[in-house]
């Protein structure tokens, strides 16, 4: 079979497969064009998902006819003016988008500079390009591609629905808004719920207002900022805090020098950063700007741009997890606003009250009663009882037999509180519930906490400070004990004996599949030790054995399954004086807003929310 030399239409198909995938990859490389030529408002409509039409319309700079003609010749570009790939400060540096675009579909650019009378237009069909003619059209570019793929038509066939394809693009679209906030973005066409981002100021309040727009209102008020720099990168913006994630990772946003990327350095970094608060499958949401030296970032490593190369990756993942985990510490004690909200929505009956102002306008809505109450009723015709008047509690519940005892110590609601004790953040308890809940009153509402989830973080944090300064403090026990385990979970235990030794808890082998416990660390003892070694083992198991990963989070991860058989159990009763102590040492403890499996401790109820929960508001 002879060689030959491929026909440059064919050629340029070729390319647009690679540039073009979908309706999607078209309209980032012409947003991306848009931004790069200075435009402060972009307009994007699709129809049939953008493959019957895309029409891109920018404020920017705009094109002299002779740019124009040269702009949709392959690897044309003014983005390169001295030839360094490797100092590249713009979005687009190919010069491939157009000529790929033209390829397979048909393609209008109109375009006019400032200085200009008249502005210009050239249409490329199917890679057939027209000449340039004038044309009227105000200042900046308007590009129209419509029947994209026409020219391939297998390509079409791999499509997904319309509706998926509008979707893809206004993801692409809201990644963009995000890494530049002082742009107008307009999204419209079918299948897609239109949105309008307004420009924002620079700045650090300007960006977490446009992320407010495009990741949620409540992302505002359980956002952690970050600012840190070093050795010339800097790393800012906005994370969530550890109890306001999501069950996917597409709410993870990082823009290297004003590129939008999803880079698999990064989101591991993100990983590892929340590691110690967030359950393994939830991601949490987050926007940040790396801004660095274009030299220490390889850009042109991707068809589509979508990922970097970074020139020392070791130092971006420390730098990235460094950042955010500062933040963490920082913001440690606080629960996300949505733990309280969704507590309301569970409390709050189907029907509503009216307000308080309501009253004498509207009749009362019908209150339907929960599901735990549906079958509820109270007599109607009582036997008739004799009470006499009561002093106490104790007395009171005298003549009530059928009402159960309170699951905890009452007395808690009687002590006398100090002042200063409600004005601390998590305030003072009242009451335990169900021997596993406290009850504490705050200036401006209550406070409801997990005892054994807050316990089981004050423990993990106690434990990963007694590690790091003078090594966790151990036990022997008086009478070593012999934990049977599955023999490949012994010999993965007894591999890192020399690790966990310095955790703590101390092991010899003792005959096939069995362990000998002579030390345990004294935060955990009197607990279950076969339970706590089994535990050890499964941490082992999941983090995998060698330097696959940084030793620090391996360590970290054996002493969260440790730390929960070191905790208050659920159903032990506490006094006053030690739950006032708990909260107390929350307030004091970095992290204490969630447990180490990412799960909040404490939910806070403002006093204005419960009532309006009774109507009173």
């Amino acid at each position: 079979m002879l060689v030959r030399r491929l026909d440059p239409i064919l050629v340029d198909r070729i390319a647009a497969g690679e540039v073009v995938e979908r309706p999607a990859a078209a309209v980032k490389e012409l947003v991306e064009n848009a931004v790069d030529a200075g435009a402060s408002s972009i307009e994007i409509t699709v129809e049939a998902g953008g493959r019957r039409l895309i029409r891109i319309i920018d404020d920017g700079q705009g094109m002299t006819p002779d740019d124009l003609e040269l702009a949709v010749e392959r690897h044309a570009t003014s983005k390169i003016p001295d030839g360094d790939l490797f100092s590249i400060n713009t979005l687009g540096f190919r010069g491939e988008a157009l000529p790929s675009i033209g390829a397979v579909a048909r393609l209008a650019i109109t375009t006019r500079t400032a200085d200009a009378e008249t502005g210009s237009m050239i249409v490329v069909e199917a890679g057939v390009k027209h000449p340039v003619r004038p044309a009227s059209a105000p200042k900046g570019t308007r590009v129209e591609v419509t029947d994209l793929f026409a020219a391939t038509p297998a390509r079409l066939k791999f499509l997904k629905s319309d509706r998926s394809e509008a979707q893809a693009v206004a993801e692409i679209v809201k990644r963009l808004a995000i890494a530049h906030p002082t742009v107008r973005f307009t999204l419209s066409g079918e299948h897609i719920t239109a949105f309008t981002y307004p420009p924002e100021e620079p700045g650090e309040h300007g960006f977490l207002r446009r992320l407010s727009r495009v990741l949620g209102s409540d992302f505002h008020e359980n956002a952690m900022s970050i600012g840190v720099e070093r050795e010339g990168v800097r790393l800012t913006g906005f994370a969530s805090l550890p109890t306001y994630h999501r069950g996917t990772s597409t709410s993870i946003h990082f823009v290297v020098n004003g590129r939008p990327v999803r880079d698999k350095l990064l989101l591991g970094a993100v990983r590892g950063a929340y590691a110690d608060v967030m359950a393994s499958d939830r991601h949490p949401v987050l926007a940040m700007m790396i801004d660095l030296d274009p030299r220490a970032v390889d850009v042109n490593v991707h068809p589509a741009k979508t990922e970097v190369r970074f020139r020392d990756p070791a130092f971006m993942r420390g730098f990235v997890v460094a950042g955010i985990k500062e933040a963490i510490n920082r913001f440690g004690m606080r629960a996300s606003s949505t733990v309280g909200t969704r507590t309301l929505e569970s409390l709050r009956p189907q029907g509503a009250l009216p307000s308080h102002g309501s009253y004498g306008h509207h009749r009362p809505s019908i209150i339907r009663p929960s599901s735990g109450f549906a079958n509820w009723q109270a007599p109607l015709d009582p036997a008739p009882q004799s009470y006499a008047p009561a002093s106490g509690l104790a007395e009171a519940q005298a003549h009530l037999p059928d009402l159960a005892m309170p699951s905890a110590d009452s007395r808690a609601t009687l002590t006398d509180v100090a002042p200063e004790m409600e004005a601390a953040p998590l305030g003072a308890a009242r009451a335990q519930v169900h021997g596993t809940y406290i009850v504490a009153q705050t200036q401006d509402g209550i406070v409801i906490v997990d005892q054994h989830a807050a316990h089981e973080r004050l423990v993990y944090e106690r434990l990963k400070r007694e590690r790091a300064s003078s090594g966790i403090g151990r036990q022997l026990l008086l009478i070593p004990e012999v934990v049977d385990l599955d023999p490949v979970d012994a010999d993965r235990v007894l591999a890192e004996a020399s690790m966990l030794e310095g955790l703590g808890l101390v092991v010899e082998p003792f005959g096939h599949g069995a362990l000998l416990v002579r030390e345990v660390p004294s935060a955990l003892a009197g607990g279950s030790i076969k339970e706590l070694v089994q535990d050890v083992a499964d941490a082992l198991a999941e983090w995998g054995q060698g330097a696959t990963n940084p030793l620090e989070e391996r360590l970290d991860a054996v002493l969260s399954r440790m730390s929960c058989h070191g905790s208050i159990r659920a159903g032990r009763r506490m006094r006053p004086e030690e739950m006032n102590a708990l909260l107390r040492e929350m307030e004091a403890t970095p992290l204490s807003g969630q447990c180490n499996h990412g799960r909040p401790t404490y939910v806070e109820l403002k006093l204005t929310d419960i009532e309006r929960l009774f109507g009173r508001r």
